[in-house]
């Protein structure tokens, strides 16, 4: 199992450490805005202003869609945790030192990237973006320092062991692979027929390498050998030697032999692959260097949340501003480890799935299904990421890196010893012959009579010719309908079905008759060429396609089985229901109370005829 791929969920703070650089080369984009403002909270003493927490919440077009409700009660919570990691993150790293220098110079490239380098532009995008020129350059500054205090603590981070090299080769096969090559010859010609007739003498035994020096228009003075002759031989070359539309027709031909006319760039190739070298894994050695890096980055990253987390145990937030009163609970507990809900809020924002709901449905309507099929998927994985230390802890597994790497490296861990055999291919293409057939098609002129015995009469007497003018003068419509593919509606269907379905085509001239379709009233007849009916495409033409399935199959599987079973041994509680309730009780004893109007005087309210007497007592209203 590739552990390469995108983890969905991180900490808002890891995220945030990491692309703090990001955030100051883009000035539109910042979401930190001045500190100068009115205190909405404060972060260690530290003030948090109303304008900076409202200007993330402006500037970033999720956490806008929503200020009421169940959603923009998240999204505060989100908006002020966030903050309060900045805050955090900078008083961590005052130690920092920033020359001058190295402020102007980003302050340069952050103007150019910008297109503001004319000193108005510029004074007028920082006052959009609440900025003096001054506290712009030290909010650059402290940025900087983030990153500067971020990289002295992956620099103390502790080298690979051996263990752990050996481990991450192994768990990371595709990663470490020799790219698959062929030792091929290529004729190149300028026109299709030409590179046909080529094909055709390749094909009855012609000496393919003569028919390159003397045809060929690249490579023939090597026999139209694609890499070059070492001992005798054309060297193996890679796909990405050849054109794309080339490439993928040669490295098709795994057991060898010619390729069909391919057109690329203009010209006409054949190749002719003489033998085919399959992908295959380095050895450790040859892979060395670049697994020592992969490792190394995931132990920084450890190191770097572990820091993270050390710096928001102690922190102490008070609010000012009633308005940026949020809520941030504790959503689930593993191990005695606290995950806060803010967390699950940072996962729903970041899943492309909640992008597009907000696209399609208002925020009031998408918190229900946020509610009841995102949070608690997340919920199970954020446990999960937190229970993985203690995982490889107590399994002793080399693993390392931040919780959410650990965790992907127990899934790899989990189904490391998973294979495909040959019975599991051929079992699953038996079942499943349909995912690999081909679809028929054909070149087609449809003839269509408003008489049905003209048509019959036509197609028995139909033995070859013109079928355009034959059938026009036999009083048909004619339409050429070109390339056909069974099923793409360039057919009626009754005539679709009569073309590729029924296998009734007669024989006529260089082609074949269809049998007469009726079509609402109207009777069409089809003349067939150049007709390729539906095949299965060999079991060895997709063999390699159904053992990477299978193969992703079976490791998802078994990685969920071992997790699973891990996390039997990890104590966890899941409180996210508890939260969810608490949120809805507690928005509905903040909502403004409705009012009753009262009723003016002299004006005796109705009582409406045929009504239930109650049996709650009412209270009179008081003065």
């Amino acid at each position: 199992m590739n552990r390469k791929v995108a983890i969905p969920v991180l900490t808002g703070i890891f995220v945030l450490i990491v692309g703090v650089l990001l955030l100051i080369n883009f000035l539109p984009s910042l979401q930190n805005g001045s500190t100068q403002g009115v205190a909405a909270l404060k972060v260690n003493g530290v003030s948090v202003t109303k304008e900076q927490l409202q200007s993330v919440r402006t500037q970033n077009p999720v956490l806008g869609a929503a200020t009421t409700g169940a959603l923009g009660d998240d999204f505060k919570t989100l908006i002020v945790d966030q903050q309060i990691n900045q805050a955090v993150l900078k008083a961590a790293s005052s130690d920092q030192k920033i020359d001058r220098s190295v402020v102007n110079d980003q302050v340069t490239k952050t103007r150019a990237s910008n297109n503001l380098t004319e000193n108005k532009a510029w004074t007028d995008a920082l006052r959009s973006a609440g900025f003096s020129d001054s506290s712009y350059r030290e909010y650059v500054r402290s940025s900087l320092a983030i990153q500067a205090k971020a990289k002295a603590i992956q620099a103390a981070a502790p080298k690979p062991s051996d263990a752990q090299l050996r481990l991450y080769y192994r768990l990371n096969p595709q990663a470490y692979q020799n790219e698959a090559r062929i030792v091929a010859r290529e004729v190149v010609v300028a026109t299709k027929a030409r590179a046909d007739e080529l094909l055709a003498q390749a094909k009855g035994g012609a000496d393919f390498a003569a028919l390159a020096t003397a045809n060929s228009l690249e490579n023939k003075d090597r026999g139209g050998a694609i890499g070059p002759i070492e001992n005798g031989a054309p060297r193996p070359v890679a796909q990405v030697a050849l054109p794309p539309e080339v490439g993928a027709a040669a490295f098709a031909r795994t057991t060898g032999g010619l390729t069909e006319v391919v057109t690329s760039g203009g010209k006409f190739y054949v190749v002719k692959v003489e033998k085919f070298l399959p992908a295959a894994p380095k050895t450790f050695e040859e892979a060395r260097s670049a697994v020592e890096s992969a490792v190394a980055t995931e132990l920084k990253n450890g190191a770097l949340e572990n820091w993270i987390d050390g710096l928001k145990k102690d922190v102490k937030v008070e609010v000012i501003n009633p308005d940026w009163k949020y809520s941030n609970p504790t959503v689930a507990v593993v191990d005695g480890r606290n995950i806060p809900y803010a967390e699950v809020v940072s996962g729903v924002v970041s899943n492309q799935q909640f992008s597009a709901l907000l696209q399609q449905a208002p925020a009031e309507k998408a918190a229900p299904l946020v509610n009841s099929f995102l949070k608690p998927g997340i919920v199970q994985q954020l446990m999960q990421q937190y229970a993985a230390p203690s995982i490889v802890k107590s399994q002793n597994i080399p693993l390392v890196g931040s919780r959410a790497e650990l965790l992907a490296g127990l899934n790899a861990y989990g189904a490391r010893d998973v294979k495909v055999s040959d019975n599991d291919t051929l079992a699953f293409y038996k079942a499943n012959q349909k995912q690999f057939q081909t679809t028929a098609r054909a070149t087609v002129a449809e003839a269509v009579f408003s008489d049905k015995a003209k048509a019959l009469a036509f197609r028995q007497e139909f033995k070859s010719g013109d079928f355009t003018a034959l059938a026009s003068r036999a009083g048909a419509t004619v339409a050429e309908r070109g390339a056909v593919t069974q099923g793409d509606k360039k057919l009626n269907d009754a005539l679709d079905k009569a073309v590729f379905a029924t296998g009734r085509l007669q024989a006529a001239g260089e082609g074949s008759l269809s049998d007469v379709a009726d079509n609402a009233g109207k009777f069409s007849l089809a003349y067939v060429t150049d007709l390729v009916k539906a095949s299965v495409k060999p079991l060895s033409e997709v063999q390699s396609t159904i053992e990477t399935q299978l193969l992703t199959q079976k490791k998802q599987a078994a990685a969920t089985a071992f997790i699973t079973a891990q996390m039997k041994a990890v104590k966890t509680q899941d409180l996210l229901s508890k939260v969810l309730a608490d949120q809805t009780k507690r928005l509905a004893a903040e909502a403004p109370k409705a009012s009753t109007p009262a009723t003016p005087a002299g004006n005796a309210p109705t009582t409406p005829k045929a009504t239930t007497p109650s049996t709650t007592p009412t209270t009179p209203a008081t003065k």
